[in-house]
């Protein structure tokens, strides 16, 4: 089933288009990665799915409810986790929970057993009454997940979920993502900079540039588009000869070396080594999501990334006019 759906969204801000007659359907209990340069469009995307924005034309449903004239019903079936930590510190990790669901109108008894279970999920019954302050970052994640979790929303916008974790902290995210997609059918949109993050978690990935989805699909069929392997050789290589080649699929110059795109280097080396007259060096790798946002959009995600904040704070800080 269908639970996020745009049609010929558009987001304008004066002359500026941010996001232009974007088409996308995300399907329930999906993980959805959602990956752009900066100004590509994605935090005006998110904003107006979240109803913090108002498209100019086109139409949007969340969870079946209009963006345009169902806005506190879309708020009802949404949560969001934010980049920035916004639980309180000087509160317990219960009492973080139990503020959340006054603020949503929980009933005491609802209340209750919701926060027991988000604490039971996320593995922090034996810190629940401790202070936030003395948690560790990967525990103050999961608590910003067992909050954004505790109003019962079908979709869960995700931004940048394990940034500045460890890799051991990272991985439990990972897994608490993982089982929340398939246990309980909530529908995931992520935004990270960390393509691993993205090839291990999302079922689907959009890539987005100039306001439109430029690549869609699974992490292996964006991988098999650009290419299989890659291979770097320094050394005089015909580069004509090279171009010719059918599993050859893109070959650039850099300095002393030459890289090249190819499907199936373990049938093909051979015989592209062959074309090289003199070899100094050849290193193969397998294509990567790095590779694929870089081929589609020009850039490399980390340099995009870092430094800009969250997509809510992107979009706030200048009252929404930024995209």
């Amino acid at each position: 089933m269908v639970i996020i759906q745009t049609k010929k969204i558009t987001k304008k801000f004066g002359n500026i288009t941010a996001v232009n007659e974007l088409d996308l359907e995300i399907e329930e209990g999906e993980i959805f990665g959602l990956l752009g340069p900066n100004g590509a469009g994605k935090t005006t995307l998110i904003s107006m799915l979240c109803t913090l924005l108002k498209p100019t034309a086109g139409s949007a449903t969340v969870n079946s409810f209009d963006v345009f004239t169902q806005q506190l019903k879309v708020r009802k079936s949404i949560g969001i986790v934010f980049q920035e930590p916004s639980v309180d510190d000087l509160l317990s990790g219960r009492e973080n929970l139990e503020l959340h669901g006054m603020l949503y109108g929980m009933d005491a008894k609802e209340r209750e057993k919701k926060i027991d279970e988000m604490l039971k999920l996320v593995d922090l019954v034996d810190r629940a009454n401790d202070p936030v302050s003395t948690y560790s970052g990967g525990m103050r994640r999961r608590l910003e997940i067992a909050r954004g979790l505790m109003h019962k929303p079908k979709i869960l916008f995700l931004d940048e979920p394990t940034l500045g974790l460890d890799p051991a902290s990272r991985k439990n995210i990972w897994d608490y993502i993982k089982s929340l997609a398939k246990e309980k059918s909530t529908t995931m949109v992520l935004t990270t900079h960390y393509m691993e993050e993205a090839d291990m978690l999302c079922n689907r990935i959009g890539i987005i540039s100039s306001g439109k989805i430029i690549a869609l699909g699974t992490p292996a069929e964006l991988k098999r588009k650009v290419g299989e392997d890659i291979v770097r050789i320094k050394g005089t290589t015909d580069l004509e000869k090279l171009k010719r080649y059918k599993f050859v699929k893109k070959v650039e110059v850099d300095g002393e070396y030459t890289e090249l795109i190819l499907d199936n280097a373990a049938e093909n080396l051979q015989t592209l080594l062959a074309a090289c007259s003199k070899l100094d060096s050849v290193e193969v790798r397998a294509v990567t999501l790095n590779d694929v946002f870089l081929h589609y959009t020009g850039k490399e995600i980390h340099d995009e990334e870092e430094g800009e904040g969250s997509w809510f704070e992107r979009v706030m800080r200048v009252g929404g006019t930024r995209a």
